[in-house]
């Protein structure tokens, strides 16, 4: 760590691992709000204010979401925020006022959409990060008021950010894995805490209630009687209590990271669940490091039990179980990565500038205080439950369970907005092809969130679009390689882009470190059966 850091933040690493989630629990790293001068300037920060009149990209070639092939030489039409036209150049006649942006050579894809995030941080730096990434709409998994805050005021143009589904506070069983060290967090003991809990985070303006793996049966299915009653989705891990099946079965929308399907594809489920019901939380323990620390101690020799009892019909019947029944799965490889194999976390990398530096550089001793310790053969049992993970996800694929592209944004090493073209990466590692991956993070990801308008270049669809340089279909890769980006409507041409993102590196290198005795909000997700 830097000596330009001094000891404060030395100090936030040391309290701190929730702080960054950076190793596996995705908790969110808090930075303090902008200072003042910093969120006046905000109003360098450009809105999302889509520019009157119609607006034509032409002469560019349209991978729309949908898995087609590609559709070289067409123009797309934007006006009102909407997508109104698409079409082969030759055949478009545009009206007199048409402001148009010649793509030859390029390639336009869907704004990419990011199912699994925690942000936190100045909005002169997150919101705009997402969109200038190519990240046109976020789901937020644990939600707070700032993210509301955020949300309303891109709807009224006043910042550039991506569109938003906000989720509530986690709601665990008692006690949870998480402290109050880490912000809000609802545990519920029965069935009439949970539903009052569901009541709650409807009244509060939650798009969806979060739930969280150590809630009992009682109370879990109290939730999910509650929100079908009340209209509003649930989702999240699944419980430990409860099979995969039978959450599917009472609408359970997504399952939330790759740990339960460990168990429910193992012919060692039933002694699995036994051994995990074992594990305690003490609930004097003020550290939701600590408690979490105790908890992987304990969980990762039953993943290990659950991948070396892989049973092929088992799995086969699940995942028909789940296509059947729409519920969607969130892979997050790339938190998964981070844990378990932290020998290959990176050193650098281009986008790290838009963070604080103090945040960056606490990276490395949080990732340590989660990971360190382990044996040659623990190190080695855990890249073997990494490597089951992607091949989880490939025959989840093959067998036609919808997946959505999330990452765990929020957690160490992993950027808002920029991480997400990491995931898409990762779920071609495991067996996508780039179209598929794509999909992930546009047209299915769009269904997940039951977002219908987004997520596809067509007639009617929200006009939030990326174009790039590159094909992604020959390398996924490409994805990184942009040229603009049309967020609600908004044209980003390549020059305004880097002057944004010049002026979210200046606001990440403004942001102090949290202050001593700050509460930590952490996101609360990975790294658990």
């Amino acid at each position: 760590m830097s000596d330009a850091t001094g000891g404060g933040s030395r100090a936030m690493a040391r309290r701190g691992f929730l702080a960054g989630a950076a190793a596996v629990t995705g908790a969110a790293l808090t930075s303090t709000a902008a200072p003042a001068a910093t969120a006046r300037a905000a109003g360098a920060t450009p809105a999302n204010g889509a520019a009157t009149g119609p607006l034509a990209l032409t002469h560019v070639t349209v991978i729309d979401g949908s898995g087609a092939p590609p559709a070289p030489d067409m123009t797309v039409v934007v006006e009102g925020g909407r997508i109104t036209g698409v079409a082969p150049s030759a055949r478009t006649r545009l009206r007199p006022g048409t402001r148009t942006v010649d793509l030859t050579g390029k390639f336009l894809i869907p704004g990419l959409i990011e199912a699994h995030t925690h942000s936190d941080g100045p909005e002169t730096v997150v919101p705009p990060l997402y969109a200038l990434a190519g990240v046109t709409t976020v789901r937020e998994m644990r939600g707070e008021p700032v993210h509301h805050e955020w949300r309303e005021k891109i709807r009224r143009g006043a910042l550039l950010g991506p569109r938003w589904v906000i989720g509530s506070p986690i709601v665990d069983g008692a006690p949870s894995l998480w402290a109050a060290d880490v912000g809000p967090t609802i545990e519920v003991r029965d069935a009439a805490e949970a539903r009052r809990a569901v009541r709650r985070v409807k009244r509060e303006g939650a798009d969806f209630v979060k739930v969280y793996s150590r809630l009992s049966r009682e109370a879990y299915f109290a939730i999910a009687d509650e929100a079908r009653r009340l209209g509003i989705p649930h989702l999240g891990h699944c419980p430990d209590t409860v099979r995969i099946a039978e959450a599917s079965a009472c609408g359970h929308r997504t399952v939330e990271h790759l740990h339960a399907l460990l168990l429910a594809t193992s012919r060692h489920e039933t002694e699995i669940r036994r051994r995990l019901a074992a594990v305690r939380i003490d609930p004097r323990d003020p550290s939701s490091l600590s408690r979490y620390h105790s908890w992987f101690q304990q969980v990762h020799p039953l993943e290990w039990r659950a991948v070396r009892g892989y049973d092929r019909d088992r799995a086969e019947a699940l995942f028909r179980a789940l296509a059947a029944g729409g519920t969607a799965v969130v892979p997050t490889l790339s938190v998964h990565r981070t844990l378990e194999l932290p020998d290959d976390v990176p050193n650098g990398a281009e986008e790290w500038k838009y963070l604080p530096a103090w945040q960056v550089e606490s990276w490395p001793d949080q990732l340590a205080a989660l990971t360190g310790g382990r044996t040659p053969e623990q190190a080695r049992r855990i890249r073997g439950i990494f490597a089951h993970r992607l091949r989880l996800v490939g025959e989840l694929h093959a067998a036609g369970v919808r997946q959505a592209a999330g990452t765990d944004t929020g957690t160490g090493y992993l950027v808002p907005g920029f991480a997400l073209h990491d995931e898409l990466a990762l779920l071609v590692s495991a067996g996508l092809t780039p179209a598929e991956a794509l999909r992930a993070a546009t047209r299915d990801a769009a269904r997940t969130l039951g977002l219908p308008a987004v997520g596809a270049v067509a007639r009617g669809h929200a006009a939030d679009l990326l174009v790039l340089d590159a094909d992604p279909l020959h390398d996924i890769r490409n994805t990184r390689r942009i040229h603009g980006v049309v967020v609600d409507g908004r044209w980003i041409p390549p020059q305004e882009r880097l002057r944004l993102l010049a002026a979210v590196e200046k606001a990440a290198a403004q942001t102090p470190p949290p202050q001593e005795g700050a509460s930590l909000r952490g996101c609360g997700c990975g790294g658990h059966p």
